[in-house]
């Protein structure tokens, strides 16, 4: 007789255990064991965070063991989490078998050992065989769905209990948006609000007393100096939507800004042109607004969006400042200044950051990290076997990301949910939004340093957005090129990888279709180059770019004058019509405010247990080589961080977003 030593993990997650029988089958080069019952007494089976050993005696060697499959009889309708079984033989050589799943029927699952291995380098039908059973039934599971006309592919699921096992929340995790604004509500102390949603603020020191019981440091600097030019300009830089500012060497169609009109801020003794020429001059441009219909879905309420432009100068002391502001009105395009009237010029700032407000939550943040990673997500599982190195790597990167998206669906986007309340582009103005922007979501512009030279804004001063942004990206970059090469010898072995090519198409034909054609995101890689770049984008967006526009959203938006998620008011066509009367009739009434105020602090909190860029405790490598490499590459970030923390010591407002201790893996929240 031969004894094989088997341990079995069982995860630390609630409800992780499971009092069910578990059958064990262990599958070597040269024959199986029996169906072996991995049981002890009753109370002690697959108790949550244990790990159980088990001895399967078999009559003789079964030579290298390539497969264990595990078999749950569902007594009691659990479910089991398993993390991972070792199998030791009788020689004392260890095979680990990673699985960091969940387990709930008598349905077999069947576990390849954790070396990571590409699709032509299994050489046996048995492997082959599991592999491609494995994807045909993850591609039943994991189906394309077209949610909205002109949207990125989601995943075929209309309630988060429809999900596949593996992607749903796990009990500690699960996500109601309505009970995180009842608790943001209970939090902010803003119960008082509530029997007084439709009324609005009287002006902005109403406000302020709301917002004296919140404590945040950069929110209350917000609150202090949000009508400063200053402050409005280093938002487009460092704020939560710092996507938007790019330089502007010639003025666009219809924006009637004169050098007449900006010669007095224009401090360098220069004409507008010469400004234009000398790179100084940088442009927000809200052009994706045009024509949208703004939210209609209170009948009570009329709501406005525009489509405003806003004229950006770094003046000689490298501050952005705004130099002129132009907010389509019907037929007027009346150039508001900054030495307009003050509330004129007040008005007109808050325009620019409503519109800022809407395409930040709708295209910003939503679609291209949202959307985007969900896309990859679901190719991922569709096209990828397990054993592959590129789902090792990147499956901590899509973790929950589905699931929120579905939650999302249910209740943020859909009919009658916090959009539908609280911002302007609820009800089919979020369609209409999407779908525009859809044709602009280029594979370029999600590579950052890309982005960066597109938008022409490499050498602005104090765009800390930027400078952090490519840290990260290179050390994102290093270490994926760290495992390709571990794991391909040669441009030739991206060719032949028939999944990889398969992940790559499937994003773009399938998930990406609705993007325009001359988007050019990659239908096949042909070299290890491109395939470094490609996964380098799905990592940087699912980890730091999410965590770059999603988790400043209360320091910048609670303060709601200097971010007004919808206006009640049409821009005004002429100067010298405005009062704090008729701004306060513009902004958000107490009920939007209150949604904004709740759901933005419920969208800016870390997870408990919450796992940050580089920490990678399911060890779905075993190879020696890429565990070095992933040592690295927090070293790497470690180093990151320590840069931005020091820099930061000097700063009023410290610029904290992408500091890779503050980035979680994937977008789950």
């Amino acid at each position: 007789m031969f004894t094989y030593t088997v341990s079995v993990s069982t995860g630390k997650q609630e409800f992780a255990g499971t009092l069910d029988h578990v059958h064990l089958t262990l599958i070597g080069t040269e024959r199986c064991s029996d169906r072996t019952l991995l049981d002890k007494s009753f109370f002690e089976r697959f108790a949550r965070g244990t790990v159980m050993p088990i001895d399967v005696h078999v009559k003789d060697t079964l030579g290298d063991i390539v497969l264990v499959k595990l078999e749950k009889k569902n007594l009691l309708n659990d479910q089991w989490y398993c993390r991972v079984i070792s199998v030791t033989s009788p020689s004392g050589d260890r095979f680990d078998f990673p699985c960091y799943r969940w387990i709930a029927n008598e349905k077999a699952v069947v576990l390849r050992d954790g070396m990571a291995r590409l699709s032509h380098e299994d050489k046996t039908g048995l492997l082959n065989d599991h592999r491609r059973t494995e994807l045909e039934s993850r591609q039943q599971l994991f189906r394309w769905k077209e949610w909205q006309p002109g949207f990125p592919m989601s995943i075929d699921a209309n309630l988060s209990s429809e999900l596949p096992l593996d992607v749903q929340f796990e009990a500690d995790k699960a996500v109601d948006f309505s009970e995180n604004f009842n608790e943001a509500i209970k939090n902010l102390r803003l119960n008082k609000l509530k029997s007084l949603f439709q009324s609005s603020w009287t002006d902005i020191e109403d406000f302020r007393g709301v917002f004296m019981t919140i404590k945040n440091t950069v929110s209350e600097y917000v609150m202090e100096n949000w009508d400063e030019d200053f402050m409005f300009g280093y938002q487009f830089l460092n704020g939560c939507n710092p996507v938007m500012i790019r330089k502007c060497t010639n003025l666009p169609d219809g924006f009637a800004v004169t050098q007449e009109m900006v010669k007095d801020s224009l401090d360098r003794g220069l004409t507008l042109q010469e400004e234009l020429k000398e790179g100084n001059v940088y442009i927000a441009d809200y052009a994706i607004l045009e024509g949208v219909r703004a939210n209609a879905t209170d009948p009570n309420t009329q709501q406005y969006l525009s489509a405003p432009f806003c004229l950006l100068y770094k003046n000689s002391q490298n501050e952005i400042m705004p130099i002129a502001i132009q907010t389509p009105a019907g037929e007027a395009n009346t150039v508001f200044l900054p030495s307009d009237d003050h509330y004129d010029w007040m008005l007109a700032k808050m325009w620019v950051k409503s519109s800022d407000f809407n395409v930040h939550q709708v295209v910003t943040h939503f679609l291209r990290t949202h959307l985007t990673s969900e896309v990859f997500a679901i190719a991922m599982y569709r096209q990828l076997a397990a054993v592959h190195p590129v789902y090792k790597l990147l499956i901590p990167h899509v973790r929950f990301t589905i699931a929120i998206n579905t939650a999302a669906r249910e209740k943020l986007i859909c009919k009658d949910g916090i959009f539908d309340k609280a911002l302007a582009t609820g009800g089919t103005a979020i369609v209409e939004v999407i779908q525009k922007a859809m044709k602009t979501l280029t594979y370029k512009s999600m590579c950052f340093p890309e982005a960066m030279k597109a938008r022409g804004v490499e050498d602005l001063p104090n765009y800390y957005y930027r400078d952090d942004g490519m840290m990260v990206w290179k050390a994102i970059r290093s270490f994926v090129s760290d495992v390709v090469k571990i794991c391909y010898g040669s441009d030739e072995a991206v060719q032949k990888d028939k999944e990889i090519q398969a992940f790559v198409q499937d994003v773009c034909f399938s998930g990406l279709k609705n993007c325009a054609m001359f988007t050019e995101f990659p239908d096949s890689l042909n070299t290890r180059e491109q395939l470094v770049e490609f996964l380098t984008v799905v990592i940087f967006t699912a980890s730091a770019q999410h965590a770059a526009v999603n988790f400043g959203q209360f320091d910048w938006f609670s303060w709601i004058p200097n971010s007004p998620s919808t206006m009640r008011k049409p821009p005004p066509a002429q100067k010298g019509q405005v009062d704090m009367k008729y701004i306060m009739e513009s902004l958000p009434d107490r009920g939007r405010s209150s949604w904004v105020l709740g759901i933005t602090w419920a969208l800016s909190q870390f997870q408990d247990n919450e796992l940050f860029l580089g920490e990678y405790p399911d060890m779905y490598f075993t190879e020696q080589p890429i565990m070095e490499a992933a040592k690295t590459f927090r070293k790497k970030l470690a180093e990151v961080t320590n840069i931005i923390k020091s820099r930061n010591e000097n700063l009023k407002v410290p610029y904290w977003y992408l500091s890779p201790d503050r980035i979680p893996n994937s977008v789950a929240v």
